[in-house]
């Protein structure tokens, strides 16, 4: 399904039905854009001056044997103070168009260059992957993230391990060919929005030996393929070692069809309430979790807005020795050979 701290651990005339089509839009307007608006990106999402930036790919195609006839798109942002030399830190996007765009609500590229600056998280290389599409299928995009015209919906939202393969048999190869990342499960992260959160727990879920910290935005933990079971699942499946971090809205998709008292409700096509029941399970079951509930629906705006939270959360014990007489660990992270912009006077 496509997206629209709390706590960090809302007979007429055909000339009448429009009128009151449009009356209706406009207090969806009115209730739902106020609840999201509220959330603004701070100035960690933002290019700062003085702070090395990395680089983004082109976007390349990677073609799929789990899901034949298919490829990914996919882009890559290598952070400036990435060392061939050294093994990086991973971390993967679903949905990724959403996630590396300039003007988006992530704007992750800008995220990382500032996080890593500061040594707040590790250098990270950061991944972007849409879902997968048949060569004549358009390529996902702001206005259309994949649900009518890839295979989004089946990839995402089932919980077998075939995208689990997409991303461990198939994308981390591809990408050693080019760039020296860590084997070490604690140095890799994957993440997403929506259908994209359910589907990055779901790659975790099955490869814990591959990535250990997940995170989670509006996810869909819901019954589009059957992913409302996870929360039992979790309480019945031996711990994993898993990290995970859940931000939702209480005004998510509340699962209610209709108006007024002749409304229907399915509990399990709750949004907010199996997010809920995610923590529960969770907490019960000793897992790394934290979450927050803010006022929103089902909108990137909030997730957006705590990203760079979520993210030192998510790494704050990253590997850094600390030695009171060796500084080199607590200075700004700026590569030997960066050279600052110069203003033109």
């Amino acid at each position: 399904m496509k997206p629209h701290p709390a706590r960090l651990r809302s007979h007429p005339s055909c000339r009448s039905l429009a009128a009151l089509l449009l009356g209706a839009l406009a207090l969806c307007a009115a209730t739902a854009a106020p609840l999201d608006d509220v959330y603004k990106l701070g100035p960690d999402s933002q290019a700062q001056p003085g702070v090395p930036q990395g680089k983004v790919t082109d976007w390349a195609k990677l073609p799929s044997e789990a899901y034949p006839g298919t490829l990914h798109d996919y882009c890559v942002y290598v952070p400036a103070q990435y060392d061939a030399a050294k093994p990086a830190a991973l971390m993967i996007f679903q949905d990724g168009q959403a996630f590396v765009r300039p003007t988006g609500d992530y704007r992750v590229p800008a995220v990382f260059d500032n996080l890593i600056y500061r040594r707040e998280m590790p250098v990270t290389i950061a991944v972007f992957i849409n879902p997968g599409r048949k060569p004549e299928q358009p390529e996902a995009s702001p206005s259309d993230w994949g649900d009518k015209t890839t295979n989004r919906p089946q990839e995402y939202n089932a919980l077998d391990d075939k995208y689990a393969r997409v991303i461990v048999d198939e994308l981390l190869p591809a990408l050693a060919k080019s760039y020296n990342l860590s084997t070490n499960p604690q140095a890799r992260a994957i993440g997403g929005a929506s259908s994209g959160a359910i589907a990055a727990f779901t790659v975790a879920w099955h490869r814990p030996n591959h990535f250990s910290k997940v995170l989670s935005t509006i996810g869909s933990f819901t019954n589009i393929r059957g992913g409302h079971v996870y929360p039992e699942l979790i309480r019945q499946t031996e711990k994993k070692p898993i990290r995970i971090f859940l931000q939702d809205g209480v005004n998510d998709n509340r699962g209610l069809k209709g108006e007024g008292a002749a409304a229907t409700y399915t509990a399990d096509r709750d949004w907010h309430a199996q997010n809920l029941k995610m923590v529960a399970a969770l907490t019960e079951k000793g897992y790394d979790v934290n979450f927050t509930w803010g006022i929103g629906t089902h909108s990137n705006k909030q997730g957006g807005a705590i990203l760079p939270d979520m993210l030192r959360w998510l790494w704050r014990d990253y590997p850094r020795p600390d030695d009171a007489r060796d500084t080199s660990n607590r200075t700004l992270f700026v590569p030997a050979d960066f050279t600052p912009p110069t203003t033109a006077k």
